[in-house]
């Protein structure tokens, strides 16, 4: 038989069960770091966006590690989003639209492995999902995709200064994305506005 305490404990913990589904992660890896985030900062739904590493042997790697191409991570964007307002997929939309998916040496002005365009999923339901949107990518576009889909491993936050780079440092931020072609190359391959 429950008792009153029981009863609070049970709807406590259904309380705290029901409270984590209400987040889910994606982490997508599109260049530069600081370019990813502000995309999916402005979506309804996403509460934070966090720049890091992933996909690499080392654990705990530095900037400076993995900019030189040493470790095998990607610099990336981890999100975290409210299922109920925002979904994969559209993440993903909003992702493909922000890089270059045909660029297999990296993104933009910045090359090597460290910049590869990548999905990280973290389930079956996510593979597929970026699966079809790939493909819908490549008929599109009318070429291969060289984007690749990696099991997600563990996501290894940047240094503090990397975090918000372009709510922090707004002019460097517009110098480096204009500087490096990022908005142009979009423009040519998704059209004006995106």
């Amino acid at each position: 038989m429950l008792t009153r305490v029981g009863v609070c404990v049970m709807l406590m913990a259904v309380a705290v069960g029901a409270k984590a589904q209400e987040t889910a992660l994606a982490i997508f890896a599109g260049g530069c770091f600081w370019c990813m985030e502000k995309p999916f900062d402005e979506v309804d739904g996403v509460s934070k966006t966090v720049s890091g590493y992933i996909g690499g042997q080392r654990a705990n790697p530095t900037y400076e590690q993995v900019s030189a191409g040493v470790t095998g991570h990607a610099e990336a964007v981890q999100i975290t989003y409210d299922p109920a307002k925002v979904n994969y997929e559209a993440l993903l939309a909003i992702f493909w639209r922000n890089i270059d998916p045909l660029d297999a040496k990296g993104q933009f002005c910045d090359k090597g492995s460290q910049y590869r365009s990548a999905i990280f999923y973290r389930n079956e339901q996510e593979l597929a999902l970026a699966q079809q949107t790939k493909a819908q990518v490549s008929k599109t576009l009318g070429a291969p995709v060289a984007t690749t889909l990696e099991a997600a491993t563990e996501f290894y936050p940047a240094e503090d200064y990397h975090q918000d780079y372009y709510l922090r440092n707004p002019l460097r931020y517009k110098y480096y994305r204009h500087g490096c072609g990022r908005d142009k190359r979009l423009e040519a391959l998704w059209g004006e506005g995106r």
